[in-house]
This record gives structure tokens, sequence and C-alpha cells, in this order.
């Protein structure tokens, strides 16, 4: 497996790096560093919408990045919504020498 694409949706409709998101940045960095140092997952990928702008940051602030929208990416209240992809690469958060 060369990357890893955190989608699985759970019983109240998030998917698992949206229940990261919940718990803040710390969380989602914690989660990037171990699945970096016990898999040999080289991407990880974490979408939402567009109009959730608080999780963008939190995606950015833990070293993701915006990679484009996907128009009508996800169904919800009865209407399509475009969706936001990030991602971060092992070599971004890599520690310096390694």
């Amino acid at each position: 497996m060369d990357h890893l694409t955190l989608r699985p949706v759970d019983e109240d409709g998030l998917t698992v790096m949206e229940r990261f998101l919940m718990v803040g940045t710390r969380a989602q960095r914690l989660l990037v560093e171990y699945l970096f140092a016990h898999t040999q997952v080289v991407r990880i990928e974490a979408d939402t919408e567009v109009e959730n702008i608080a999780e963008q940051r939190a995606l950015e602030k833990a070293r993701f990045t915006r990679e484009g929208v996907l128009r009508s990416a996800g169904f919800r209240d009865g209407r399509w919504r475009d969706g936001v992809r990030y991602s971060v690469l092992r070599d971004d958060v890599a520690p310096a020498g390694s």
C-alpha cells in the first residue's frame, strides 16, 4: 500500500479524519506521524466540504496541502456539495536528516 485515503464513515456519518478534526490539529498531526512511523504509506488524503473553512484551516495547520476542488463530490441534506482534497506526503513531515 503506497497511500491511504481516510474516508471510512462512522455511525454519525463522519469520516475518520473528520472525527479526528473534532479534537484538533494536534490529533491530526499525531495521526499522520503515527501512520508514517508504523506503516509504509507515503500519502494520506483528507476531504472536506468547500464551506467547512475551519476544517480546511485545521488540515493546513497539520501540514496537509490543498490539492483542489472536487465538484459535486458528496451528497448531504438533499443536495450535492463540492469538496476540497488535501494530502500530506511522507516527505512533507520527514524529520531533518532522514
